[in-house]
Order: C-alpha cells, then sequence, then structure tokens
C-alpha cells in the first residue's frame, strides 16, 4: 500500500471541520483513504493551531513541524508570494509534505488542495508519496 504524508496549511482559527474536509477531499482526489496516511507537516508557526491538533488527534497520525527556513529550501511547482510575505517561505502544504516524505517534487501525489469551510477559512493540503528507503 502506497504511505503518504500530508502538508497542512490553513488559515488561524479555522474550524476543525474545516480541516477535517479539506483532508478528506484531498485523500478522494488521490485516490487514497486514511489508512495510508502515515504522518502530517506543517510550518511551525501553527503548533498551537487548534484544528491541525485536533486532527493529528483523532485519527492518531503524528505531526511533524518545520521552520520557514527548512520549508523555503524546498522546491515546490507552486510557491506563493501571499504565503512567502506571511509566512516567510513560499510554501507550506507542499514543501512540508515533500520534507516529511523524504521526497522531491516527483513524489507529489497531489500538489495543494484548497477548501474554504462553512467557517470562511481557508485550508490547504498536499500529499507526498512516503519514501522508507
Amino acid at each position: 500500500m502506497t504511505r503518504v504524508v500530508l502538508g497542512l496549511g490553513c488559515d488561524r482559527g479555522a474550524a476543525p471541520e474545516t480541516l477535517q474536509t479539506a483532508v478528506e477531499e484531498a485523500l478522494a482526489l488521490a485516490g487514497l483513504s486514511g489508512d495510508a496516511v502515515a504522518g502530517l507537516a506543517t510550518i511551525d508557526r501553527k503548533n498551537d493551531e487548534d484544528a491541525i491538533l485536533q486532527l493529528a488527534a483523532r485519527h492518531g497520525w503524528p505531526l511533524r513541524f518545520y521552520t520557514a527556513e527548512e520549508l523555503a529550501r524546498v522546491p515546490v511547482p507552486n510557491p506563493s508570494e501571499t504565503v512567502r510575505r506571511y509566512m516567510g517561505t513560499p510554501a507550506v502544504a507542499e514543501a512540508a509534505a515533500l520534507l516529511a516524505a523524504r521526497g522531491g517534487i516527483g513524489d507529489l501525489l497531489l500538489e495543494k488542495h484548497k477548501y474554504r469551510g462553512a467557517d470562511g477559512k481557508n485550508a490547504t493540503v498536499s500529499i507526498a508519496r512516503l519514501n522508507d528507503e
């Protein structure tokens, strides 16, 4: 079975349901189930983000945090100047997924799935194939 890492990003204060729905949609788009998820990854500035912490706890998925500097070194297909302005790195979800999966751009199974929840907040999910070797 393919094992994957989910890279996550979300607006501050996003509802847990918004992130959960974004993850469900992303997995469906990639043809995967939650059983394939080996872990989650995001920027260290989100280490107190309730929606992310709840998602990891609810599913028992390990959660890794990376600094903006670490994320900025990862080549990604969809860099964003807006993300760079606010987070100090051109990508969070894609870069975090690739770092945690120990992969390259070719390992991205889903580049950047964006979802806007009923709470009006945005969540982004990227999926990278885990390289165990």
